[in-house]
């Protein structure tokens, strides 16, 4: 077995009964044991001699059944960042039932902007091919992702195929257009440009942009406000409001911009919090207005 596979498998064994801890009993490690099926490292894209992978903890179940399903996008600035590292970020999905497909992409050092928008696109769409396999429900498909995965998350939540970032595979007999039920963004990235120079300059904005012609138009291009208006699906955000790598003005504006489309959303601000890190009362008040949220939509009971 690959050293990568059996690290997803470790780690998955490892963590579940920290998550169990959280519960009034054991009987959610049990439950997860028995009730989850890990695929590791499918190949869902090979792009510029990169393959492009995700992780599959689908839900066991009697032939036929869908269950609501997460496509989680990890972060790390476009330039780093891989999906096993981010596997805690998921298990909360799993505790409420959720299946799993734990994406990775093509970073900077191999292509530069929009190669990760068009990838992630590519993902979404791999997941509703393969719906019936891993018993995927495509009428309760959540896109979800951190900082850089929080961006690639609202792009992959809000575009269309008419935005051009969806690329014909061979498997493509007709293009794939996927919606989906909502989007919970951590802390995501929504204008690009802002950080590419002036104030809010950020290095991994500079190099997931690169020397190329034009990059003014493109980080406008790879920004989620571009995409803002009516008809997007449900989204939920979260962002500390002294922020360090993404100014919490960029949620701010966000908000506000789906408010006046009249998209559902709903904005928590950490008081104090800087880019991720928040502490465990924190993350209890904000997983919990998660599992509302997720609930008040319809996507679980």
């Amino acid at each position: 077995m690959k050293r990568r596979q059996m690290f997803s498998l470790i780690l998955f064994t490892v963590m579940l009964p920290l998550v169990a801890m959280a519960q009034t009993s054991g009987s959610w490690t049990w439950t997860a044991s028995n009730d989850y099926a890990i695929t590791p490292n499918i190949i869902y894209s090979v792009a510029n001699n990169y393959e492009c992978k995700l992780d599959v903890y689908a839900r066991r179940g009697t032939a036929g059944s869908r269950f609501p399903t997460v496509v989680h996008i990890h972060g790390g600035g476009w330039v780093g960042g891989t999906k096993e590292a981010s596997l805690m970020a998921v298990m909360p999905y799993l505790e409420m039932g959720f299946a799993v497909v734990n994406v990775e992409y093509r970073l900077a050092p191999v292509s530069l902007a929009p190669a990760a928008v068009q990838d992630c696109r590519l993902a979404l769409r791999w997941v509703w091919k393969n719906a019936a396999q891993y018993g995927f429900d495509t009428t309760k498909i959540v896109v979800t992702g951190g900082s850089a995965g929080g961006h690639l998350a609202l792009m992959t939540g809000m575009l269309d195929n008419s935005a051009g970032f969806d690329l014909p595979t061979n498997w493509d007999i007709v293009v794939i257009q996927p919606k989906i039920a909502a989007i919970v963004n951590w802390f995501g990235i929504t204008d690009v440009a802002d950080l590419l120079e002036g104030a809010n300059r950020q290095g991994y904005t500079v190099n997931w942009l690169g020397n190329m012609k034009g990059k003014e138009e493109v980080a406008k291009s790879v920004s989620p406000l571009t995409y803002v208006r009516t008809g997007l699906p449900p989204i939920f955000t979260v962002h500390g409001d002294k922020d360090q790598l993404v100014p919490y003005t960029h949620a701010v504006r966000l908000h506000e911009a789906l408010t006046k489309a009249g998209v559902p959303n709903e904005f928590i601000t950490i008081p104090g919090g800087r880019h991720g890190g928040f502490s465990a009362a924190e993350m209890n008040t904000i997983y919990t207005a998660i599992r509302a949220f997720l609930k008040k939509h319809g996507i679980i009971a």
